[in-house]
């Protein structure tokens, strides 16, 4: 089975560079290091390295923390962090300077064989749902112990691998340790063919998010300097299509809301200039975070196209809208604006968060709007309600600090093999 799959893999090569190269006209960054997606190395790197996989920038962040923490308890370990996308790649050299990163190469066996062989990784930890056959059946012969962190399955993938069960089993088979974020997940992952005693549930590492005292100066410093005493509404990691219903029902708002201010962070670089003349056809003043410039009243957009701020953006709000969550992309991370003090919102589509979400909404910790007409109401008694603004705050975080945790139960497990 994994012989066929090997075959078609190197058979859609062409096409995957195709796709790669018509996303580099949008994402310049995507043209770069083709070579390391190969395993085709022109210098030396360290060898026998602790080796982390995170795919994007979502998985990075997730991950950083557990990387520190070893960098601090192992200071001499060797540590390698691979992702899949430019964004995962920029912001893991952004945050962790002084670690060894590459692009994962294809799943390809003479690509993963290669880079196993230049790195000699003593262990593999792969966040979240990443099944590659020739790589983890690459691990097994050369006996890396292989772990899956932070590890969630949804329903529709779950009846996805159920379609391919040999192939799915053989290369769960190779894994020591899959540490999923729910019991549900657990369960799913031994529906695909996990052995039972390879799966446990230690939570989900994204709420043991990082909240130094330094971002939430920085964010209280940026309100005071550049927003004044406009009332922040920032709309975090949005997608094509979300930015018009904010702007629509921005301009309706201020109406009722005269000092309000939209701040909107583009979840994809390559958008930037994009939202920025879409405010603008909407006749709207925007303000690049780029430029440096500070807000006046007549400001109507803050657009935030850089990268790498989210966290410190949250706490110079006064309201936080996540997006992903108003188009069927399947939401972002809530935790960080919960865990920074800033009153969450969110739309219907929130099924890579489903169970973060529900326990928001059962702490009566978040809002969730369906549709322009909730988005417009809850801003209006947020605005109206301080008191009501604080009660929420209080209460994510609450719903944060009660389920932190994952990321010490995981490291007790894999510092056995170091």
């Amino acid at each position: 089975m994994r012989a066929l799959y090997s075959f078609l893999f190197y058979f859609f090569i062409p096409f995957i560079l195709f796709r790669l190269s018509w996303r580099s006209s949008m994402a310049p960054p995507y043209r770069l290091r083709w070579s390391e997606r190969f395993a085709l190395y022109t210098k030396k790197s360290p060898q026998n390295v602790i080796w982390f996989h995170a795919v994007s920038v979502g998985e990075a962040e997730a991950l950083f923390p557990l990387v520190r923490k070893i960098q601090h308890e192992y200071p001499l370990a060797k540590l390698l962090i691979t992702t899949t996308t430019p964004t995962g790649s920029a912001r893991v050299k952004a945050v962790m300077q002084d670690i060894e990163h590459v692009y994962l190469p294809y799943d390809l066996p003479d690509a993963v064989s290669r880079f196993i062989w230049h790195f000699k990784p003593k262990i593999g930890i792969i966040m979240e749902t990443e099944i590659w056959p020739n790589l983890f059946a690459c691990c097994g012969i050369n006996k890396i112990p292989l772990f899956i962190i932070n590890a969630r399955l949804s329903q529709n993938s779950t009846s996805g691998y159920q379609k391919i069960p040999g192939l799915i089993s053989s290369t769960l088979a190779h894994v020591k340790l899959i540490a999923t974020q729910t019991v549900d997940d657990a369960n799913r992952f031994v529906a695909i063919g996990s052995r039972p005693d390879t799966v446990k549930s230690l939570g989900n590492m994204k709420f043991d998010v990082d909240v130094s005292d330094e971002l939430i100066k920085q964010g209280l410093q940026l309100k005071v300097n550049c927003f004044g005493v406009r009332f922040v509404w920032i709309i975090a990691s949005t997608h094509k299509d979300e930015e018009i219903i904010f702007m629509e029902i921005y301009a309706r708002l201020k109406q009722i809301i005269p000092e309000l201010l939209l701040v909107i962070v583009p979840r994809h670089p390559e958008r930037f200039d994009e939202v920025k003349a879409l405010s603008e056809q909407n006749r709207m003043v925007v303000v690049t975070r780029s430029s440096g410039e500070v807000c006046h009243q007549v400001t109507d957009v803050y657009l935030v196209d850089t990268m790498g701020e989210l966290k410190m953006l949250y706490a110079a709000a006064d309201v936080a809208f996540v997006g992903g969550s108003m188009v069927p992309v399947g939401g972002h991370n809530v935790l960080e604006a919960a865990a920074f003090g800033v009153p969450v919102l969110f739309g219907p589509f929130m099924a890579n968060f489903k169970e973060i979400a529900l326990g928001l909404l059962k702490q009566e910790a978040a809002i969730q709007c369906h549709n322009n007409d909730e988005i417009m109401n809850a801003l209006i008694v947020l605005y109206q309600d301080p008191v009501y603004r604080l009660e929420l705050t209080v209460k994510a975080r609450k719903f944060v600090l009660q389920n932190q945790g994952a990321i010490a139960r995981i490291f007790d497990i894999i510092k056995q093999e170091f």
